[in-house]
């Protein structure tokens, strides 16, 4: 019964851990890998999971510090992590492609936590959730969300001049 839970939970949010892996790796490979512990770190926490958060919220949460732990392996002292989003997927040929692929860059050059904040804020998460996932105050959530969004405007601000 717990497998058939487990399954259903993993085909439920599939997707969105893919997702999450893919925006801390660099590669797709890196992604799977990413991926793969991930799983293993749902399956292992599976049972102890008491329903006192949602369950996307729990899943989400082991996704990005599965992400993060991985990177940190690798790389123990990295300032950024490379969000890789294939450029050619990403049509630059009209306006919106091209802010797009110009957003996914500066998304880039935050800094851990900030790319965490901005990928949940992203995934259309409210405040009060991604506050549990990060284990933050919601006011603190939204400060640091106005000030990222700031820095991420003067940063393609720079750029444009």
């Amino acid at each position: 019964m717990l497998e058939k839970e487990f399954e259903n939970v993993v085909r439920q949010y599939k997707a969105n851990l893919y997702m999450i892996c893919y925006m801390y790796a660099k590669d797709k490979d890196e992604a799977n890998d990413f991926f793969q512990e991930t799983l293993i770190r749902l399956w292992q926490g599976f049972k102890q999971f008491r329903g006192e958060s949602k369950i996307n919220t729990w899943v989400s949460r082991i996704c990005i510090n599965t992400c993060i732990s991985s990177l940190r392996k690798k790389k123990k002292h990295a300032k950024t992590i490379p969000l890789s989003i294939d450029m050619e997927l990403l049509e630059e040929t009209n306006e919106n492609g091209k802010q797009l692929a110009q957003m996914y860059r500066l998304i880039d050059k935050l800094g851990v936590l900030d790319k965490a904040l901005v990928l949940l804020w992203l995934e259309n998460m409210s405040y009060a959730e991604i506050a549990e996932v990060m284990g933050l105050s919601i006011s603190n959530v939204s400060v640091k969300l106005t000030r990222i969004k700031g820095k991420l405007k003067e940063m393609a601000n720079s750029q444009n001049k």
